[in-house]
């Protein structure tokens, strides 16, 4: 009997043999780009689980040939890094390259994550970080603007089924639809189909469902899939493809002043036990993108409810959840702001090197103010010269 989990069993030990994963890995992608200059950088690997951030963090060690560091933030602690720094410098002294991963990345706080920086920067160390969280909000800025963020997605049904087929080759498992005489394990394409289906984009998951499914029966069909996976339907992944969906039809019925659908979708979320404050953190966004000055309260209801969420906790802020998606949903939209904000971008990039006008500059000394910067201006409520603000090449530009 085989103790190694079949997952770990299956995990690829060469980009070559990664699937699921063509935005990454492939000719002209980044990580196999990253292998071919034969260069190692700082990465976060953000996605799903069950998608191969960690296998991927193995890969690359392997080919850079530098020692593997693998430590989990849910029970490292300061000690354990102390380790990992003491071990990098004496590889250092041998020319070794080290890569230290670190497995959910986000449960690690500021303080912790501070402690890398300094060995990030020197280059003693390269971090290849893993997280299912949006490192935007959970990865400090210092240590985010040293790393490239690489979004490792849900394997598509298609994808889980090539490792599901690939498992069974090298099992020895016979697919097809009727089983054989011969004594050897059998699973029908629909029960492959079916595990690939409640998988939901996670590998690890479906492999797992496999693993247990054979171990039920040596014939593994759709009624023995659903033993083993416990469950019938594909529900609510909150890590995978649906969750994506799900949020985005919630904001889009919100956007369509579809009052039931965005209750619908937010109930659907909320049972599957989605973060209420994910939830909150859209509603937040969803207020000043699409609805604005139509209804400048939004903004501020959509903020209180983000507050109010994180101190009241579930199952309370489903009620709040609920009342803010009503407001949000019947309240009247506008992107009038939306729209100039990513003018003013636009054109801010195109212009970045443009001069401002010398009567709107900053005039802190005598010589600046000879020269006449700040010239006419002056320290009173509502003051307006009749002059254009803007530099003098995009003058006649109108952005809102």
């Amino acid at each position: 009997m085989n103790r190694v989990p079949l997952a770990e069993r299956m995990r690829p030990t060469k980009l070559s043999e990664v699937l699921g994963q063509d935005e990454i890995v492939g000719e002209g992608k980044i990580l196999t780009e990253i292998v071919r200059k034969g260069e190692p950088v700082n990465l976060i690997f953000w996605g799903p689980p069950g998608t191969g951030k960690t296998t991927l963090a193995r890969i690359l060690a392997r080919e850079f040939k530098a020692d593997f560091v693998e430590i989990s933030a849910v029970t490292a602690g300061k000690k354990d890094v102390e380790e990992v720094v003491t071990r990098a410098k004496l590889n250092w002294n041998l020319k070794t390259r080290t890569i230290l991963f670190v497995d959910e990345i986000h449960r690690f706080n500021k303080a912790q994550q501070d402690a890398f920086l300094p060995h990030v920067e020197s280059g003693l160390i390269t971090l290849i970080g893993a997280t299912t969280e949006n490192p935007s909000f959970e990865v400090i800025s210092p240590l985010l603007s040293r790393s490239r963020v690489v979004v490792v997605s849900s394997l598509s049904k298609d994808a889980v089924i090539k490792v599901l087929k690939r498992a069974c080759k090298q099992e020895g498992v016979i697919i097809g639809c009727t089983p054989r005489a011969e004594d050897k394990p059998f699973i029908s394409r629909a029960a492959l189909d079916l595990i690939a289906e409640l998988s939901g984009g996670d590998a690890r998951s479906a492999l797992g469902d496999l693993e247990l499914a054979l171990s039920l029966s040596n014939v593994v069909d759709e009624k023995v899939v659903e033993e083993a996976a416990g469950r019938k339907m594909p529900g609510y992944d909150k890590k995978g493809d649906n969750h994506y969906d799900t949020i985005s039809a919630f904001i889009k019925s919100m956007r369509g002043s579809d009052t039931d659908a965005a209750l619908y979708y937010l109930a659907r979320m909320v049972e599957a036990g989605e973060d209420p404050k994910f939830i909150a953190r859209r509603m937040v966004i969803f207020a000043s993108e699409d609805i604005g000055l139509a209804g400048n309260g939004a903004l501020s209801l959509a903020t209180a409810c983000f507050q109010a969420v994180e101190r009241v906790g579930m199952p309370e802020s489903g009620l709040i959840l609920a009342h803010t998606v009503v407001a949000l949903a019947k309240s009247k939209k506008s992107r009038a702001t939306t729209d100039a904000w990513y003018k003013a971008l636009d054109l801010a990039r195109k212009t970045r090197g443009e001069p401002v006008p010398t009567w709107l500059r900053n005039a802190p000394t005598k010589l600046m103010k000879d020269l006449g910067y700040g010239k006419g201006q002056k320290w009173e409520a509502g003051f307006h010269l009749d002059k254009n603000y803007l530099p003098d090449s995009i003058k006649d530009e109108r952005i809102f």
